[in-house]
């Protein structure tokens, strides 16, 4: 994981990860693309996105409101989410209860993160509170507690997040998914090419191969 960067200079040969911490694919590309990393000697660029603010902008809905009249299909979508947490070995993975929440603190938060230099271990944190210990992560004070357990500066943290150059970068951020062709998350982007969703990881790793074949020695 490289510790985060706008999308206002997309590079031929970096890899970018658009996420948002109230995506359970994203915790679970989150927690694959370490060993990604490894085996394909590319690092990985985390962008924060608002996810709400990119579905409106792409006039998209979630899964969970885009089949809600679809009983069948939002039960298959479940039991492939359970196949790929089986097929990984992901057994920390537990579906948070309070799902759907308001991410906005949250994502502000990995913003933040970036200019206190701490977000590696904020994205881990808050993923794991998230989808790994089933917390209301749209509390403030909830929030607070699992920055504090991780050993992070959660005041100041907190603080950060009402910071006018934060909340501008977490809409920038958005903004720019949605001008390159986003429409959810998890995003990848390699250079000028997307792959959207957890299934299309292998795709994702192939051509992060084929960037580091492609360059000079």
């Amino acid at each position: 994981m490289s510790g985060g960067s706008t999308m206002n200079t997309p590079s031929a040969d970096k890899a970018e990860f658009l996420f948002d911490i109230g995506s359970p694919n994203a915790y679970l590309c989150h927690k694959l693309l370490p060993a990604i990393e490894a085996r394909t000697g590319q690092r990985v660029t985390y962008v924060p996105i608002l996810l709400g603010g990119l579905l409106k902008l792409a006039n998209n809905r979630s899964p969970i409101e885009a089949y809600a009249t679809i009983p069948n299909k939002l039960a298959y979508e479940h039991l492939e989410m359970k196949r790929f947490v089986k097929r990984h070995r992901l057994d920390a993975f537990h579906f948070n209860p309070h799902f759907p929440i308001n991410t906005l603190n949250l994502m502000r938060g990995a913003v933040a993160a970036q200019k206190e230099g701490c977000f590696e271990p904020y994205v881990d944190a808050i993923f794991a509170a998230m989808w790994e210990r089933g917390l209301k992560m749209d509390d403030p004070a909830v929030i607070e507690g699992a920055l504090v357990a991780a050993g992070l500066d959660a005041q100041r943290l907190m603080q950060a997040t009402q910071d006018p150059e934060v909340k501008a970068a977490l809409l920038a951020n958005t903004q720019a998914a949605h001008d390159r062709g986003a429409f959810g998350a998890p995003t990848f982007f390699l250079g000028d090419q997307m792959w959207f969703g957890k299934d299309r990881l292998g795709e994702v790793e192939e051509a992060m191969l084929q960037m580091q074949r492609g360059r000079p020695a």
